[in-house]
């Protein structure tokens, strides 16, 4: 039998400048499964998306998602792709799996944790404050850097990686510290500034996009204080999850996160089209 990708619509050109395309897998022309496939609408034409892959259920276990994936890749090699992305539920087994079998490597996660109602308290000494107009410029400016040079360190070139970050930021704070709910803080210790929080609040949910130990004074547990200043303004704006992204190979980092109760809820891979 033999298993292919048959277009369930034309090639779609949207105004963000990505194209996409929805497929049908098929087993000798009999459907039993699904794939969407796009370009990414920020590292552009040369990236490939798998939106969304599906087998159904009677038809799982039996190499259909694997030939589907591969068929993918050809595709996007067709639209001229060097590198296709994805993303997988962290309690998708068989889709961790099988893209771990097809060379996908894990560039960073996203995790999530529950809140209660009380907010947790700061070490003595630390207390978090706004951050003023003053010292948004220079914070600004280190985070974009920091946040490129984050990609580059996982294989993205280096224009795409800038671009990215220019389009991150400008798309996350388009009125800057007065932009809706957003949060951006200085950790002190003992009246010193020690690190930074930039914490956004969503219809049901807080995300931490940001959070920073100065250089000179890390080591110290402000990390952990920090991320206590975020779960208490989270429970303070009536939210009861708080999610974070962490790049693969940040050890440190994945070890406060998973220490404070955070558990992985998806994983962004990626694979080099040879």
């Amino acid at each position: 039998m033999t298993t292919t990708l048959r277009p369930a619509e034309p090639l779609q050109h949207h105004a963000d400048g990505t194209r996409s395309r929805r497929y049908r897998v098929c087993v000798n022309s009999r459907p039993v499964g699904a794939i969407h496939l796009s370009t990414h609408p920020v590292f552009g034409p040369g990236v490939a998306l798998i939106l969304d892959l599906r087998i159904d259920e009677a038809d799982r276990r039996r190499g259909r998602g694997t030939v589907a994936a591969l068929a993918a890749e050809e595709v996007a090699r067709g639209w001229g792709c060097k590198r296709i992305e994805a993303a997988v539920p962290a309690d998708a087994e068989a889709a961790a799996r099988l893209v771990s079998a097809l060379g996908y490597v894990q560039r960073n996660r996203g995790m999530e944790k529950q809140l209660g109602t009380a907010p947790p308290e700061l070490p003595a000494g630390s207390w978090g404050r706004p951050l003023t107009r003053a010292e948004y410029g220079p914070w600004l400016e280190q985070g974009k850097e920091h946040y490129a040079q984050s990609w580059i360190d996982r294989g993205v070139p280096a224009d795409e990686a800038w671009a990215k970050s220019e389009d991150d930021h400008a798309r996350l704070l388009p009125q800057g510290p007065a932009t809706a709910g957003t949060l951006l803080s200085v950790l002190e210790h003992e009246a010193v500034p020690v690190g930074t929080l930039w914490l956004a609040i969503a219809d049901d949910r807080a995300f931490v996009y940001n959070v920073e130990v100065d250089e000179r004074h890390r080591g110290r547990g402000h990390g952990r204080s920090l991320m206590l200043l975020a779960e208490a303004q989270a429970v303070a704006a009536g939210r009861r999850v708080l999610g974070l992204n962490v790049f693969a190979g940040n050890t440190p980092a994945e070890r406060l996160y998973e220490s404070l109760g955070y558990r992985p809820v998806r994983y962004a891979v990626y694979k080099e089209l040879l």
